[in-house]
């Protein structure tokens, strides 16, 4: 009972954590009238949560709980401050943009359930694997080996990714073309196989830790999936780029969505 009882605060003071940053950046998006400050703090929500599990569960928490936590919280600072830099000076986002039009009048009400309370749950789901992580306390095995050697291996690819991009765009002799370099030879959208990577990597981790007990934690990486493919990631982004950039036509033609691949050949 003991042990249900921590497990269930340490699950509650994750929310409470997110719901309070969330709620916060709420207040700040009405004085600036941009709600997409919400994708500033979307992943230090997800590692304040896991901290609030890291402090709920000690001592229990061993090596493999601290290197998760270290692992989420550089993934969540690193990704902040990107999208915090790239954002600076542009006001609200175009997508956040449609978000408003189509939720007026009152959309500042109504932006804290449907943009900031959702992206408040959506992030404490996504944190789930921190929390079956550290709940646990098994010796490491090969299963956290995998799990670690993956995240890292997203960590470093989404953020070659970014910087890839940003150096792309920051050349004004690229304006107008497709950046289709670098590891976005091989993927349209290597940021977002770099940040899956991350999370099935933690989810590695978690079952290393919890055992099969811990697999319902999968509801975080195949959420982050979904959502970079399906929701606010490949598909929003591509619903009308052909159009707007007739070259991307070309570019999606020859380069796979999601997972890296070999450069296919354009159909003529």
């Amino acid at each position: 009972m003991a042990e249900e009882a921590g497990f269930f605060g340490a699950a509650l003071a994750g929310l409470a954590f997110t719901a309070a940053l969330a709620f916060a950046t709420w207040g700040a998006s009405l004085a600036r009238s941009d709600a997409s400050l919400v994708d500033r703090v979307w992943s230090l929500c997800i590692a304040g949560a896991g901290a609030m599990y890291f402090v709920w569960l000690r001592p229990q928490v061993g090596l493999r709980g601290m290197g998760m936590l270290l692992l989420a919280g550089a993934w969540a600072l690193r990704l902040s401050l990107f999208i915090t830099w790239r954002n600076w000076g542009h006001g609200e986002d175009r997508r956040y943009r449609r978000i408003r039009a189509r939720n007026q009048p009152n959309f500042g009400f109504k932006s804290l359930y449907l943009v900031f309370g959702l992206q408040a749950v959506l992030a404490w789901v996504v944190s789930a694997p921190l929390l079956a992580g550290m709940s646990e306390a098994r010796p490491l095995n090969a299963l956290d080996a995998a799990g670690f050697a993956l995240a890292l291996f997203g960590l470093v690819f989404e953020a070659v990714a970014d910087a890839q991009m940003a150096r792309f765009k920051a050349d004004r002799g690229n304006e107008g073309q497709v950046m289709d370099r670098g590891l976005w030879r091989y993927t349209r959208h290597p940021n977002y196989f770099g940040e899956a990577c991350v999370w099935w990597g933690l989810w590695l981790v978690a079952v290393g830790g919890a055992g099969w007990g811990g697999a319902w934690s999968a509801v975080s990486p195949v959420l982050m999936t979904v959502l970079l493919l399906r929701v606010s990631g490949v598909r929003l982004l591509e619903q009308d780029i052909a159009e707007r950039r007739p070259a991307y036509r070309e570019y999606i033609a020859r380069t796979n969505a999601f997972v890296p691949g070999p450069v296919r050949k354009a159909p003529r």
